[in-house]
């Protein structure tokens, strides 16, 4: 397992994706269709559309990491938008790799500090 940094973002990808799809393909979504730089160190979710496998696309100090996992019963759920990509916390990516319908969550107000630029 990863641990990502904390001024690291994490972004889903809402639409569904073709999981046949590896390092170029998903690149090729997060440039064009989530306006984003692949080679930021972000990490990028996709789920298929029958929601029981995702993969997370990164980019480390050396190369693309890419991470997958498939469920052999059950789905991902998420609170996607109607947007195409939407901001997850770490929080969030654990809540919905272990299975926990994130729409029934309900969050309460914490102190968050301010990111430097």
């Amino acid at each position: 397992m990863f641990f990502p940094e904390s001024r690291v973002r994490i972004w889903l990808y809402t639409p569904p994706t073709d999981m046949r799809k590896s390092f170029d393909g998903l690149s090729a979504l997060v440039k064009r269709q989530m306006q984003e730089d692949p080679l930021a160190g972000h990490l990028y979710v996709f789920i298929n559309r029958k929601r029981t496998q995702c993969k997370v696309l990164y980019f480390d100090r050396s190369g693309y990491c890419l991470w997958s996992k498939r469920l052999e019963q059950g789905q991902f759920h998420t609170h996607a938008q109607a947007a195409v990509k939407q901001v997850l916390d770490w929080t969030d990516l654990k809540l919905i790799l272990e299975g926990v319908d994130t729409r029934s969550v309900r969050h309460y107000k914490r102190y968050h500090h301010p990111v430097c630029k």
